[in-house]
């Protein structure tokens, strides 16, 4: 498994991670193909600006195993102690085979080598809560739709 800057020339690429991630609900909508298209592009669009103005200074890397795209990671790094997981999405295909667990593995020795605590927000249904806890992150707060956590080197 190997990283690359994520650029222009990914954009294709990010958004059907993005339509994946996000297809299982849409299509419960019963809504036209078109029109969940345009929905998720809009709301990509929106995550995307989003996330460039609350963590300016993200690095986004494409997960890339072999020579496949198959998923994304996006870093915000502090000078206060603090690493923030902004966001995590690997392909479906790709769930399952320990590349999250070696993603966060990763950033957790990063965290623990700096002297700084891991942080990330995760939705309430989202499966990987399950992979955050086991992994030692803790809840730090609920406001209803995500929990905050936060792992360090003393948890």
């Amino acid at each position: 498994m190997y990283y690359t800057q994520a650029g222009p020339e990914d954009e294709p690429f990010l958004f059907q991670l993005y339509k994946e991630s996000r297809m299982d609900e849409v299509q419960l909508w019963g809504w036209e193909e078109s029109a969940q298209d345009a929905f998720l592009h809009m709301q990509w669009m929106a995550q995307k600006h989003s996330y460039a103005a609350q963590y300016p200074h993200a690095e986004q890397l494409i997960v890339n195993v072999e020579v496949v795209q198959v998923g994304r990671i996006i870093v915000s790094r502090y000078d206060d102690h603090k690493i923030v997981l902004v966001d995590i999405t690997i392909l479906k295909q790709y769930q399952n085979q320990k590349i999250g667990t070696t993603l966060l593995t990763e950033l957790q020795a990063e965290a623990a080598s700096t002297s700084k605590s891991l942080h990330l927000s995760v939705l309430h249904s989202n499966p990987a809560l399950k992979l955050y806890e086991r992994l030692g992150f803790k809840r730090t707060d609920n406001n209803g739709l995500y929990y905050s956590m936060e792992w360090n080197l003393h948890n």
